[in-house]
C-alpha cells in the first residue's frame, strides 16, 4: 500500500512538471516558390491587384494548443499586407511598385497564447511591364544649315523605360515615313536621308516626331506594348547661295508735263535671296535713260535730271542692276530687272458728249414699241470726245438703266467717237409695261487715276402698237341656271381685256360650239343669256358647253371655255308602268311596285310609297322607300287572311300612291290586284312554282330558255375548236374510213301515227282546263269566278258604276296617255289539275301572245 502512494505521488508531480514546461509555437518551411510556410524567399509581381489572397501563413503548436498569425511593418514603412490571425491567410492591402519599392520587409509571428515566436522576412516585388518609354532632356530642338551633306547626324533622342528585361528595352521610329530625316532604331541618332537636301528659302523648319516603343511584356495577365512620342524641331540655317530678288515687278513709272527735274518716278526694291542673313544691296543702272533718269544706289529711287518737255521719247526702257555686298565688301551675287518709263500728258480733260448743235447731256427720242431685234436708234445723234492724250483718251461706254434692253457701241473709245445704240431685248420695249424708257450714258477713262467720267440722259417715248391679244380674266366659265328659267335670261358674264389703246383695245364677244345654240352674248359687255325662244329641259340636256370668243378690230383673239348646268325643277310626277297592275304574292314573300320619276336630280326624283285605300284595311304594309307590299305579321295563312272578309277573297285591291320629295311634290296612284296564295299550293306542281314566279315578268321565262340555249351552244363550240386545233397541231394524217352499219328496220307506219298522236295528246293534256266545282281559294266575289280570268283592263271612268258587293271609289291618274293594246276572243279552255294553275297558265299565254282582254273592274 505504501508502495503504491508513492507511486501515485510521482505520478502527480511529473505531471504537474510537464504541465509548466509550455513549448513554443513554430512556423513551417516549405522552401522556395511555396506559397505556405513561413514566407521565406516570396516573391510577388508588382501587377498584382489590391486584395488578392497571396500568401498563406501555416505553424503549429507542439501542444497542440489554438494558434494565431501576426504581420507587422517597420513605422516608417507601408502597410503592404494584412493576415487573417485564424487561417493566416495574407491579403495584398496596398498597391505594389517594384520602381520605387523593389523589397519589403515585414515580421511576421506565431502566437499560441503563452509564447510569441516572430521572424523577419523579406518579399521580393518582381517586374511588370507597367511603366511607358520617357524621353529625357526635352525639349528637342536642333539647328542644321541648309547645305548639310546627306547621311550627316542631326541629332540624337533618347529614352528611357525604368521596367526590367524586354520591358525596359527601347527602339525609335519616324512616325512620318514621307520625312526626309531617319532614325537609328537603337540608339536614336537621327540623320538626314540618302538624296535628301534642306533648303532655307523653301522650309525654315522641320518637325520630327518620334515613336520610343518598349520591347513588350505582361501586366495583368495580359501582353502589353507601350510607346512615348516626341516632337523634335529642325531650324534650318540659312547660307549664302541665292541671288538677288526684286520685289512689285514689273516696273512701270509715268512722267507728266508738269513733272519737275530731280522729282522721284518710281523706286525698285530688291532683297537677298538668302534671309536668314541678308547681305547689303547696293542699286545701279546699267542702260536704256540716256542720262534722263539716275538711282539711288542704296534706297533703289529712280528720279528724273531733265524737264519732261526736254525728252525725246514716250517710253523709256531702264534696266536696273542689284548686287549683294559680303562682310568683306566683295560684290557676291547680282541680278537685273527691266523698267518701263513712259511720259505722258497731264490729264485734265474728263470725256464730253456732243450732239448736232454742241456740247449737250439730254437726247430724246419717239419709237414704236417692239422694235426689230438688232434695230439701230436711228434718231440719236451722239458723238463723244476727250481731248487728252494717250492713255488718258481711253474711256468705256455704258448704258446705265434697265438692263438688257439696248446695246451700246462702241463700248471702249479712245479719243473720239459716234454713239449707236442698238435694240437687244426686243419684248422688253412695251408701251403697256412703260411708256418712257429713261437711260443714263455714263463714260468713265480706264486707266487714269482721277477716272474722269460725264454722263447724258437718253428718253425714249414709247408709241403704242396692236400687239396684245384680248385675255379672259378666267379659262373657264361655271354657271347655273333653273331649267324653268324664261327665254332672254342672263346666264354669266364673261370678261376679257386688251391692254392696247384706243381702238386696238376695244373687245368684241362670240360664242360657238355644239352647246351654243340655245344661249346669245352680248358683242360688247359680255353678258351670256338664253334666247329668247329656248326652253331648256334638264331631263334631256342637264350640261351645255361651248366656247366664247373675244377678238380684237384686227383679228386677234382668245378664247375660254363656258360650262352651263341646268338646275332640275321638279315638273315631272311619279309614273307607275300601268295605272293597274296585278301581282301574285305568296305567303311570307313581298311583291313590288315601282314608279319612276323623270326628274333629273334629287329630291325631285326620290319617290315615297304608300298604300291611299285598301278593303280591308289593316291587311298590307309597304316600304316607303322600295315600294315593296307584304302581309302584316299577324297574318300567317290563308285562313287567317279568308277570316277577314266576310268573302273569304284571295283576290286583293289596293290604291297605292306614289310621291316625289320635290317641291312642290306631285303624287299618281295606281290600282294593285294582289293573287295571294301559299308555299303548299306551289309544291304541288314544280311547273306552276315556275309558272307563278314568272307571272308578273313573263321574259324571265324567254331569258332562262335562251340561257340554256347558249351555254349548250357555247359547249358545243369549244370542245369543237379543242378538237380541231388538236388534230391540226398533231403531224398525222388521219386516214378517211367509212364505217357501214346496218339501218335498223323501221317500224309500221302505223304504230309511229299512233305514237306521234299519244305524245300530242299528253302534252295538251297540260294546258287543258276541268270543270270542277268552285274552289274557295278563289275569288267569290265575282260574278264570273267559274270562268277563264282575263287580263286585266284599265280603270273605269268615275262616272260609271262600281261591281255589286264593292266599295264606291276612283283610281286617280297622271296626266299622260296609256295605249290599250288590241283585244282579242279568250283562248279555247284546256284541261288543268287545279283552278288557280289554270288561271296562271293563261295569263302567262295571254301575256306571251300580248293580248288583253277587257274585264270588269273588280269594285
Amino acid at each position: 500500500m505504501r508502495r503504491c502512494r508513492w507511486a501515485a505521488l510521482a505520478l502527480g508531480l511529473l505531471r504537474l512538471c510537464l504541465a509548466q514546461a509550455n513549448f513554443a509555437p513554430h512556423f513551417f518551411d516549405n522552401g522556395v516558390g511555396s506559397t505556405n510556410g513561413n514566407m521565406a524567399l516570396f516573391s510577388l509581381p508588382e501587377d498584382t491587384p489590391v486584395g488578392s489572397h497571396v500568401y498563406t501563413l501555416n505553424g503549429t503548436d507542439p501542444e497542440g494548443d489554438p494558434i494565431s498569425y501576426h504581420i507587422s511593418f517597420d513605422p516608417s514603412a507601408r502597410s503592404v499586407f494584412s493576415v487573417d490571425p485564424t487561417f493566416g491567410n495574407i491579403t495584398l492591402v496596398e498597391e505594389l511598385d517594384r520602381e520605387r519599392e523593389d523589397e519589403i520587409e515585414a515580421i511576421i509571428s506565431i502566437s499560441d497564447g503563452l509564447n510569441l515566436v516572430a521572424e523577419k522576412v523579406v518579399i521580393l516585388v518582381t517586374d511588370a511591364n507597367d511603366e511607358a518609354p520617357r524621353f529625357i532632356q526635352e525639349p528637342y530642338v536642333a539647328l542644321v544649315p541648309e547645305d548639310i551633306p546627306a547621311g550627316s547626324i542631326i541629332f540624337k533622342v533618347h529614352a528611357v523605360d525604368r521596367d526590367t528585361g524586354s520591358g525596359g528595352s527601347v527602339t525609335y521610329f519616324l512616325q512620318n515615313l514621307h520625312s526626309p530625316f531617319a532614325v537609328d532604331r537603337h540608339s536614336g541618332v537621327l540623320r538626314l536621308q540618302a538624296g535628301a537636301t534642306l533648303d532655307y528659302e523653301r522650309s525654315r523648319t522641320h518637325y520630327i516626331t518620334v515613336v520610343a516603343k518598349d520591347g513588350g511584356g505582361r501586366l495583368h495577365g495580359a501582353d502589353v506594348v507601350f510607346s512615348a512620342t516626341t516632337t523634335v524641331t529642325v531650324n534650318v540655317e540659312d547660307v549664302q547661295d541665292m541671288a538677288p530678288v526684286f520685289v512689285g515687278t514689273p516696273y512701270y513709272g509715268y512722267v507728266y508735263e508738269d513733272t519737275l527735274p530731280g522729282s522721284e518716278v518710281l523706286k525698285v526694291v530688291a532683297m537677298d535671296g538668302d534671309r536668314g542673313k541678308p547681305n547689303r544691296i547696293l542699286y545701279s543702272l546699267v542702260n536704256g535713260s540716256d542720262g534722263a533718269f539716275e538711282i539711288n544706289e542704296t534706297s533703289g529711287a529712280i528720279s528724273i535730271t531733265q524737264s519732261p518737255a526736254q525728252l525725246q521719247r514716250e517710253v523709256y526702257e531702264l534696266h536696273v542692276q542689284v548686287t549683294e555686298m559680303s562682310p568683306t565688301g566683295s560684290p557676291a551675287a547680282q541680278a537685273t530687272v527691266p523698267v518701263t518709263i513712259r511720259i505722258v500728258d497731264l490729264n485734265n480733260h474728263p470725256p464730253t458728249f456732243y450732239g448736232e448743235s454742241g456740247p449737250q447731256n439730254r437726247f430724246e427720242l419717239s419709237m414704236n414699241e417692239h422694235p426689230p431685234q438688232g434695230e439701230i436708234l436711228q434718231g440719236l445723234k451722239i458723238t463723244v470726245n476727250d481731248s487728252d492724250q494717250g492713255a488718258n483718251a481711253k474711256f468705256n461706254l455704258q448704258l446705265v438703266g434697265p438692263r438688257g434692253i439696248f446695246r451700246v457701241v462702241p463700248q471702249t473709245v479712245l479719243n473720239e467717237a459716234q454713239v449707236t445704240i442698238i435694240v437687244e431685248n426686243s419684248a422688253a420695249i412695251d408701251f403697256e409695261k412703260s411708256k418712257v424708257l429713261t437711260f443714263k450714258l455714263l463714260a468713265v477713262e480706264v486707266n487714269t487715276p482721277e477716272k474722269f467720267s460725264s454722263t447724258a440722259d437718253v428718253v425714249i417715248q414709247l408709241l403704242d402698237t396692236n400687239d396684245n391679244v384680248p385675255k379672259f380674266d378666267s379659262l373657264y366659265y361655271v354657271a347655273r341656271i333653273p331649267e324653268n328659267a324664261p327665254g332672254g335670261s342672263s346666264v354669266v358674264a364673261v370678261t376679257a381685256v386688251d391692254p392696247d389703246t384706243g381702238p386696238w383695245g376695244e373687245v368684241k364677244y362670240s360664242i360657238y360650239g355644239t352647246g351654243a345654240d340655245l344661249f346669245l352674248i352680248h358683242p360688247s359687255t359680255g353678258l351670256i343669256y338664253t334666247q329668247p325662244w329656248a326652253s331648256l329641259d334638264a331631263e334631256a340636256t342637264a350640261r351645255y358647253n361651248f366656247y366664247v370668243k373675244a377678238e380684237d378690230m384686227e383679228g386677234k383673239y382668245s378664247v375660254a371655255e363656258v360650262f352651263i348646268t341646268l338646275l332640275d325643277v321638279n315638273d315631272h310626277p311619279p309614273q307607275f308602268g300601268k295605272s293597274v297592275q296585278k301581282k301574285t304574292m305568296v305567303l311570307g314573300t313581298p311583291v313590288k311596285i315601282e314608279a319612276i320619276d323623270e326628274d333629273a336630280e334629287e329630291p325631285n326624283n326620290l319617290v315615297d310609297y304608300s298604300i291611299t285605300h285598301a278593303e280591308p284595311a289593316n291587311v298590307f304594309d309597304i316600304n316607303s322607300h322600295t315600294g315593296e307590299i307584304w302581309l302584316k305579321n299577324s297574318i300567317r295563312s290563308l285562313d287567317a287572311l279568308h277570316n277577314i272578309t266576310p268573302g273569304r277573297d284571295c283576290l286583293w285591291s289596293l290604291e297605292v300612291q306614289a310621291k316625289d320629295r320635290g317641291s312642290p311634290s306631285f303624287s299618281t296612284t295606281a290600282l294593285l290586284k294582289i293573287d295571294i296564295t301559299d308555299a303548299e299550293t306551289l309544291s304541288r306542281s314544280p311547273m306552276a312554282a315556275f309558272l307563278i314566279q314568272t307571272k308578273d315578268n313573263p321574259m324571265k321565262a324567254v331569258g332562262v330558255l335562251a340561257g340554256t340555249m347558249a351555254t349548250v351552244v357555247a359547249i358545243t363550240v369549244l370542245i369543237s375548236t379543242a378538237t380541231f386545233w388538236r388534230n391540226k397541231k398533231s403531224n398525222k394524217v388521219l386516214p378517211v374510213r367509212r364505217v357501214l352499219r346496218k339501218r335498223p328496220s323501221p317500224a309500221p307506219r302505223t304504230i309511229r301515227i299512233e305514237w306521234l298522236k299519244s305524245k300530242s295528246t299528253k302534252a295538251a293534256t297540260k294546258f287543258m282546263l276541268k270543270e270542277k266545282p268552285p274552289n274557295e281559294n278563289c275569288n267569290n266575289n265575282s260574278p264570273e269566278s267559274s270562268l277563264l280570268p282575263r287580263a286585266p283592263a284599265l280603270p273605269p271612268p268615275p262616272s260609271v258604276a262600281p261591281s255589286t258587293g264593292a266599295a264606291q271609289w276612283t283610281v286617280p291618274t297622271v296626266s299622260g296617255s296609256l295605249t290599250p293594246q288590241p283585244t282579242q276572243p279568250p283562248p279555247k279552255p284546256k284541261t288543268m289539275g287545279s283552278p288557280v294553275q289554270s288561271t296562271l297558265i293563261s295569263e302567262l299565254k295571254q301575256k306571251f301572245e300580248k293580248k288583253s282582254v277587257h274585264n270588269k273592274a273588280y269594285f
